[in-house]
C-alpha cells in the first residue's frame, strides 16, 4: 500500500503577513493529530542559515534538520528554474516519506518582483501537489482592498492548477474582523479565519532597535536584547507629565541631557503601574557626567539603557520604522500558536486537507493535545507560591502560551520588581495580596462558619487565613478561582489539608487518590494511586477507579480499567487479591458504564496475547488504559520503574475525588512540571 503524505502549502503575495505565525499554528494542528510531522521551505536566501526556518523546526513536533527543510536559494531559483523545480521536489520527496504531514512555507517576497514572485509560488505549489492557505494582511486596509488583493493572488494560484483551501487575514484591525471575513467569504468557498492584530507579532527586539540607530548599551542586562520593544515613545516633558503617556514594554528615547528623568523612569520601569519597560535610548551623543555613572553602576539595573549619537527626531523615526518577525522569540511563537487555536476552525481546515488522525498518542503529541485542551475555555488558577521564582517562570510561559488566567498571591511592587529582574513579562496576571484586611475578614469568617462543628474561632480562622495555601484554597471554594497547583515550596499535607476541611470530595467519592498520567511512546496510561493513600479499603480502592476512569476520560483517554494483583481472575486466593475482587465488584455495581476487570496481573493487562490465555473474551485485558494499583508502595515504585526504564512521561499527580480541583508539585519541580500541572489544573477545572 502507497501512503500518501498530506502536506499544506501557505502562500502570501506581499512581505510582513506573518505567514510563518500560520505555518506554527499549522505544525501545531498537525502535531495533535499524527506522529510525525515535517517542514519544508522551498525558496530561501541561504541553505545554511535561515531563522524562519530554524523557527519552525523549534516545535518539539517537529524532529528535522535544516538540511532537510530547505530547497534552493533565491538565486539559484533566478539561474535555472527548471532545474530549481526539479530540486524541490526531489528534496521534498525525500522528506515526505518519513514523515505524515508537511508544512510547506512560500516564500518572503525579498529578492524578486512580487508579481512574479506569486506565480513562482504557484508553480511550486502545483509541483508539489499541496493545496493551499493564502494569508493576506488586513492592516490598515479595508475589508474591500483585501477582497480584491486576495481575489486577484487566489485567481493565479488556481491558473496554475492550485487548491486553494482558507483564507487567512492577519493583523486585522480592532473592531474590523467579522467585516473582513464577511469579504473573504466572498471570494472562495473556503475556511476563513480572520486574526487581530498583535503589537507582539511585530515588535522589534531591543537589540534591533540598538542596531537601527547605532546606540552603544551603557546599562542593563545584555540578555534583554532579546526582549519585544510594543512601543516607542519621546521623553521631553518633566516626570510627572510624562509618566501618563508610559506603555508596558516600551522604548522610551530622551535626550541625554536630561538625566534628572533617569531615576523616575527606572523606577517606573520596576513599578506595577507604569512597568516594565523595554528599553531607555539616550539621544545626542552627550557624555555622561562621571557623578551620575557612579550613581547608576553602582545600582541594580535590569533596564538596557543605550547611548547614541543621534538626534532625538531622527531616532524617534528610525525606531518607528524597525519591524520584527512574528517568529523571532519563543514568546512570539507562543503567542502565534495561541492566535492561531484561538481564530481558526482547526476542525473545519483538516477536514479540507482530509488528515487522517493516528490512534496513537506520543507524548508530544498528547502535550499539544492538552493545551489546546485548556485555551479552548480558559480557566482561573491561583498559585499561592509566588515567591518562588519557578513559580513566577512557569506563569510567564502559561501566560504566554495563553493556556490559563493566572492569579498569584503576593505583594504586587515586590513580584513586579521580581519579574523584572529575571526578564518575564507577568502582566497578564492578577496579583492578590493575601495581606489585604478585607479578604482576610471575609475568608475568616466563612472558614468558621465552615469549621464551627470543628470549635473553630473567629480569631482562629483569621490567623489560619494567612496561611497562603488556605487563603488560595478558600479563593477556590469561593469561586473566585477555579483551580490551586501549590507544593513548590510547602509539603503535600499543607496543600491538601485546606481541601480536605472545606473543599472537601465529591459526593459520590469517599478518598482524595492521586493518579500519574504516563506518557508511553505510542500512548498514555493512567496509573493511580501513586500518591496518597497507602493502604486502601476495597470501598476506597473502587472510589479511585472511578476517580480514575473520570481522570482519563477528561484527558480524552477512553477508561478501560485494570484492577491489579498478583492472580487474575479465579486463580488465586487471600486478603490482597480478595480485597481487589471485592473492589471490582464495586466498581460494577456503583458505575456499571465503566469497563473495568479484576483482579489482574499487570502483564495481562498490557499484553494480548497473554490476556487471550488467562482472561479471553475481556474488553479490557491486554487494552487496559487505567491502571489501579492495589496499594501505595506497589504504585509509587510501578510509575518511578517505569518512568526511568522505558523513557515514559510521568505527569502528576493528578489529584482526584475533590469537588474542585488543587493539585501539588513536587518541591523539586521543574518550570515544565508546573506548567504541565497548571494546564492538567485548568482541565480539571473545564471538566468540572
Amino acid at each position: 500500500m502507497v501512503i500518501v503524505t498530506k502536506s499544506v502549502y501557505i502562500a502570501s503575495s506581499e512581505r510582513l503577513v506573518s505567514k510563518s505565525s500560520i505555518a506554527l499554528g499549522v505544525i501545531d494542528l498537525f502535531a495533535r493529530q499524527v506522529r510525525s510531522v515535517g517542514v519544508f521551505r522551498p525558496l530561501v536566501h541561504s541553505l545554511e542559515a535561515d531563522a524562519v526556518t530554524q523557527a519552525l523546526l523549534s516545535p518539539k513536533g517537529v524532529n528535522q534538520s535544516l538540511e532537510s527543510a530547505v530547497g534552493v536559494t533565491y538565486a539559484e531559483y533566478a539561474a535555472d528554474p527548471d532545474e530549481a523545480i526539479d530540486t524541490i521536489v526531489a528534496k521534498y520527496s525525500a522528506l515526505s516519506e518519513s514523515r505524515d504531514a508537511v508544512v510547506i512555507v512560500g516564500s518572503d517576497y525579498d529578492d524578486f518582483e512580487s508579481a512574479l514572485e506569486l506565480d513562482h509560488n504557484a508553480v511550486i505549489a502545483a509541483n508539489l501537489n499541496s493545496p493551499v492557505i493564502f494569508v493576506a494582511r488586513a492592516k490598515d486596509r479595508s475589508a474591500e482592498q483585501v477582497q480584491r488583493m486576495t481575489e486577484s493572488a487566489v485567481d493565479a494560484f488556481e491558473s496554475r492548477h492550485n487548491t486553494v483551501i482558507a483564507l487567512i487575514a492577519t493583523h486585522a484591525d480592532e473592531g474590523h474582523e467579522e467585516e473582513v471575513a464577511s469579504a473573504l467569504h466572498k471570494v472562495r468557498d473556503a475556511v476563513v479565519a480572520v486574526l487581530p492584530d498583535s503589537p507582539v507579532l511585530r515588535a522589534p527586539s531591543v537589540g534591533a532597535q540598538f542596531a537601527a540607530v547605532g546606540a552603544t548599551q551603557w546599562l542593563g542586562q545584555s540578555e534583554f536584547l532579546a526582549h519585544e520593544s510594543l512601543h516607542t515613545i519621546v521623553g521631553g516633558m518633566t516626570l510627572p507629565n510624562l509618566l501618563p503617556y508610559l506603555k508596558r514594554e516600551s522604548t522610551v528615547i530622551m535626550p541625554a541631557d536630561r538625566l534628572d528623568l533617569l531615576p523616575g523612569l527606572v523606577m517606573a520601569h520596576r513599578s506595577p503601574h507604569y512597568g516594565p519597560l523595554s528599553a531607555m535610548v539616550l539621544t545626542g551623543g552627550f557624555e555622561i557626567p562621571e557623578s551620575v555613572s557612579k550613581l547608576f553602576t553602582d545600582s541594580t539595573i535590569d533596564l538596557p539603557i543605550a547611548v547614541t549619537k543621534g538626534d532625538t527626531f531622527s531616532t524617534a523615526v528610525k525606531l518607528q520604522g524597525v519591524r520584527g518577525t512574528s517568529t523571532s522569540s519563543p514568546r512570539k511563537i507562543e503567542v502565534s500558536r495561541a492566535l492561531f487555536s484561538q481564530h481558526v476552525d482547526e476542525a473545519a481546515l483538516l477536514q479540507k486537507i482530509d488528515l487522517t488522525t493516528t490512534e496513537i498518542r506520543t507524548p508530544t503529541m498528547f502535550e499539544y493535545q492538552i493545551m489546546q485542551q485548556a485555551r479552548a475555555n480558559k480557566q482561573r488558577i491561583v498559585l499561592p507560591e509566588a515567591s518562588d521564582d519557578r513559580i513566577l517562570e512557569a506563569a510567564d510561559v502559561v501566560l504566554q502560551r495563553s493556556v490559563a488566567e493566572l492569579i498569584l498571591l503576593g505583594d504586587l511592587p515586590r513580584i513586579s520588581q521580581r519579574a523584572s529582574e529575571l526578564g518575564l513579562n507577568l502582566s497578564d496576571a492578577t496579583v492578590v495580596n493575601p495581606e489585604d484586611p478585607e479578604l482576610l475578614e471575609q475568608f475568616a469568617q466563612e472558614y468558621a462558619k465552615l469549621r464551627a462543628h470543628k470549635g473553630i474561632s473567629v480569631d482562629q480562622a483569621r490567623e489560619r487565613m494567612r496561611d497562603h495555601s488556605y487563603f488560595a484554597t478558600m479563593m477556590v471554594h469561593l469561586d473566585m478561582a477555579d483551580g490551586m497547583v501549590s507544593g513548590a515550596i510547602n509539603t503535600t499535607a499543607a496543600t491538601i489539608r485546606p481541601s480536605l476541611e472545606f473543599i472537601k470530595t465529591k459526593p459520590e467519592v469517599s478518598v482524595v487518590s492521586g493518579s500519574f498520567l504516563m506518557c508511553m511512546s505510542n500512548r498514555v496510561l493512567v496509573y493511580a494511586d501513586c500518591a496518597v493513600n497507602p493502604d486502601p479499603t476495597p470501598e476506597q480502592l473502587a472510589d479511585i477507579a472511578i476517580s480514575s476512569a473520570a481522570t482519563a476520560e477528561n484527558f480524552g483517554i477512553e477508561p478501560r480499567v485494570a484492577m491489579l494483583s498478583y492472580s487474575t481472575g479465579d486463580s488465586g486466593s487471600g486478603a490482597d487479591v480478595d480485597k481487589v475482587r471485592e473492589a471490582t465488584r464495586l466498581v460494577r455495581e456503583r458505575a456499571p458504564h465503566i469497563k473495568v476487570e479484576g483482579p489482574i496481573q499487570f502483564d495481562a493487562a498490557v499484553d494480548e496475547v497473554v490476556a487471550a490465555k488467562k482472561m479471553p473474551g475481556s474488553e479490557v485485558a491486554g487494552r487496559a488504559t487505567v491502571f489501579i494499583f492495589p496499594d501505595l508502595n506497589t504504585g509509587n515504585n510501578t510509575y518511578k520503574a517505569v518512568q526511568r526504564t522505558s523513557g515514559a512521561v510521568a505527569i502528576g499527580p493528578v489529584l482526584q475525588g475533590l469537588r474542585k480541583p488543587v493539585n501539588d508539585l513536587s518541591r523539586g519541580a521543574l518550570v515544565d512540571d508546573i506548567v504541565s500541572t497548571i494546564t492538567i489544573t485548568a482541565i480539571q477545572a473545564q471538566a468540572n
